[in-house]
């Protein structure tokens, strides 16, 4: 296990990284953050690398790298998900561990900001060697995470299952009158392994509260609306049959397998199901292949982008024929794609307000967890609608105040309570 020096090359470089940066200065520089703060919250606290070794199928050995970045706990501890795909690396990581620091402080819930992953594509490894690389990746880890200082959860690519594993490496390595004070050490795990109900869904579930607030505001009724979906994995398959219950129209959709498109809707249920058949929407019956160009240009009212990063951007957001994006995925949209879509009037949701219904769920699974408690689903989407709800509220009043676009908004809200904590805590020594 290794620091890695803040100064290398991938953080200079324009980047996501360099995405995030530009737009937490933005807001900085509008509200007059403090210079002192500005410095403390404009760099990671702790990054680690660890190589590590694990036995294949057949026998060979592999060696892995893993990454877990802790960008800030000044509100409580480390909290964010972990991804396993072949693009990580430590400055995509940098970026999704400080979205998790204002995710956090924007719905108002005690966790920091953490993220971390293995670089590796998870579909070339068999089901038993994906839990070995997964139990050996938590070793590695060792106390790196912990319940109450870095909890994991899912993001791209991994499961319940894999929480399960790490839950069940963790607790392994802990003394025996110790196990059951450490069940919340992740978020995410199956509901029989102390997971919430609630929280498969909780990411798109708060994408979809977030556009009823927008249709609220606007007074338009949902049933009226198309929707196109980027990204049909956890967040974009819920965000889907969410909207389909309002009687809105899902009309194109696109994942790693290809686009596809009809204008007179597509089933989202039937969609799920063949995709959880088939690893992809692409050859779905009801509809029709399009090109990603194709894609990008569907007549819709609504875009949920809920895949990987930097998909709009200055050369594809003129493509975009939409009113709204309510962005599902972290960082989809970069700074030139977030001038365009406001050049042309376009709304936007901002990824660290649409989609932290996740982190708000698994800060309720970790309180149930502490507390040997289990909630009914009912109480978890009140209290989740309760917190999305009202951090819509405080975003859309921070960007009316200030007059200024609701990402810039986002971030004021996340800075000043964060900014708050310093100057009532002060810094050590």
């Amino acid at each position: 296990m290794k620091k890695i020096a803040k100064n290398s090359a991938a953080a200079e470089k324009t980047s996501l990284y360099g995405n995030v940066s530009q737009q937490f200065n933005k807001a900085a520089d509008l509200m007059e953050l403090d210079s002192s703060i500005r410095k403390i919250l404009g760099s990671t606290m702790n990054e680690v690398v660890v190589n590590f070794p694990v036995k294949m199928d057949d026998g060979k050995l592999e060696i892995f790298t893993g990454y877990r970045v802790q960008h800030n706990n000044a509100q409580g501890p480390f909290k964010g998900g972990l991804r396993f795909h072949p693009s990580v690396e430590i400055d995509e990581v940098r970026a999704l561990a400080s979205w998790m620091t204002w995710k956090g402080a924007i719905v108002g819930i005690p966790f920091g900001g953490g993220k971390g992953g293995v670089q590796f594509d998870p579909s070339k490894y068999s089901k038993t060697e994906l839990e070995r690389i997964t139990r050996r990746f938590t070793f590695a880890l060792g106390d790196t995470i912990g319940p109450e200082y870095d909890i994991p959860a899912p993001d791209v690519n991994t499961t319940p299952q894999i929480m399960a594993w790490i839950l069940d490496t963790y607790l392994s390595t802990r003394p025996p009158h110790e196990a059951n004070r450490s069940i919340h050490v992740v978020t995410g795990k199956p509901v029989e392994s102390g997971g919430s109900l609630g929280r498969n869904k909780a990411t798109g579930q708060g994408v979809v509260f977030m556009i009823e607030e927008w249709a609220k505001d606007r007074d338009i009724n949902l049933g009226s609306m198309s929707y196109m979906v980027q990204g049909f994995g956890n967040v974009g398959s819920w965000a889907s049959r969410l909207m389909e219950a309002h009687g809105s129209k899902l009309v194109a959709v696109e994942d790693a397998t290809g686009a596809i498109a009809n204008p007179d809707g597509i089933d989202a249920s039937e969609l799920v199901k063949y995709v959880e058949s088939t690893g992809g929407v692409a050859g779905f019956k009801s509809a029709e292949v399009v090109s990603h160009d194709g894609f990008m240009t569907t007549k819709a009212d609504i875009f949920i982008p809920a895949a990987l990063e930097n998909q709009i951007t200055g050369e594809t957001a003129p493509m975009l024929n939409v009113k709204l994006v309510a962005e599902g995925a972290n960082g989809p949209t970069n700074p030139e794609g977030d001038a365009v879509l406001e050049e042309r009037g376009i709304d936007l949701i901002p990824d660290i307000l649409c989609n932290s219904g996740g982190v708000v769920v698994s800060y309720f699974e970790w309180l149930q967890n502490k507390r040997s408690e289990s909630w009914e689903l009912e109480e978890v989407d009140e209290k989740l609608h309760k917190k999305m709800v009202n951090a819509f509220g405080r975003v859309r009043d921070t960007a009316e105040e200030n007059r200024t676009d609701w990402r810039t908004a986002a971030y004021i809200v996340a800075l000043r309570r964060l900014e708050r904590v310093y100057l009532d805590r002060g810094i050590y020594p």
